[in-house]
C-alpha cells in the first residue's frame, strides 16, 4: 500500500473516530424528576449567620455608646453639672 494511500486511509479513520465519539447528549427521563439541588441545612445556618454576625456587632456597639453615654451624664450630674 503506497504511503498516501495509508496517510489517506488513517485520516479518514481518526475522523470517523472523531465524530463518532460525538453524540448527543441523553435527554433526561420525563418520568423521574431531577433532584432538587437545595443547599443542605448547614449551608443556610452558615448564611444566616453571615448575615447576623454584623448585626449582632452593630446592636453591641450601640449598647456601649449608650451606656457610655449614661456614665458621662451620671458623671457630669455628680459633677454638680
Amino acid at each position: 500500500m503506497p504511503r498516501r494511500h495509508r496517510f489517506t486511509l488513517c485520516l479518514a479513520l481518526t475522523a470517523a473516530l472523531s465524530l463518532g465519539a460525538c453524540s448527543e447528549p441523553e435527554a433526561p427521563d420525563k418520568e423521574q424528576p431531577p433532584e432538587p439541588q437545595a443547599s443542605t441545612a448547614g449551608d443556610a445556618t452558615d448564611m444566616r449567620d453571615a448575615i447576623q454576625a454584623p448585626i449582632d456587632k452593630a446592636k453591641a456597639a450601640e449598647q456601649a455608646i449608650q451606656d457610655a453615654a449614661q456614665a458621662q451624664d451620671a458623671a457630669v450630674e455628680a459633677a454638680g453639672g
